[in-house]
């Protein structure tokens, strides 16, 4: 699977979504965030803190606040994918470039970068019975719904074997490169040290 290098090439991958897509881009650009590729995806950082991601899928597709937890949200669009798994992201799912209002998109954006500005994140609550999940993956995991699947066949030890491979690393380009190689793993349902077992 040839690996996106680029928004553009990210936006032509989904033509279906190439409305919603091009407006959210577009919004984007005119804040003080940066535009990136992470997980195969557009990620929109602030001093190298990722604050909001673009996302599409068969059925919709929208944005990803990594610490949309902390977002007022008044208009009750954010949802948590994955309930019980993600205590920080919040998505925004548009089904039709109808729903998709801009000012509103905005408001939303600008309180995001407010808050990251202002240092405010979700804390990580530590878990006894839970594998703890770096943040990294679990933004893999929280903009790819396969992953997330394929990762959750796992037993909790094999899950904790990738957790700690990346969280391990101190340098954030170590870690995103552990994190390439176990999604590449996960996706084809193998353990980081299955070939060790097998031998």
């Amino acid at each position: 699977m040839k690996k996106i290098a680029s928004v553009d090439e990210f936006i032509l991958k989904h033509a279906n979504w190439q409305p919603v897509l091009l407006i959210l881009r577009r919004i984007l650009q005119k804040t003080d965030l940066q535009e990136t590729i992470k997980w195969g995806a557009p990620v929109y950082t602030l001093s190298g803190k990722n604050v909001v991601g673009i996302g599409a899928f068969k059925s919709y597709a929208g944005l990803w606040f990594f610490n949309g937890a902390l977002l007022n949200d008044e208009q009750g669009k954010l949802i948590n994918a994955q309930e019980g798994k993600t205590k920080a992201m919040r998505q925004w799912r548009f089904a039709d470039v109808k729903e998709l209002e801009q000012d509103l998109v905005e408001s939303y954006i600008l309180e995001a970068i407010e808050l990251q500005k202002a240092g405010k994140i979700v804390a990580e609550s530590p878990s006894v019975d839970k594998v703890e999940i770096p943040r990294e993956l679990q933004a893999a995991l929280d903009q790819s719904e396969q992953l997330s699947v394929k990762f959750s066949n796992f037993t909790p030890y094999k899950q904790k074997e990738f957790a700690e491979h990346i969280g391990s690393a101190k340098r954030e380009a170590t870690r995103m490169t552990r994190l390439e190689k176990c999604i590449f793993l996960i996706e084809k349902g193998v353990g980081l040290n299955d070939q060790y077992r097998n031998s």
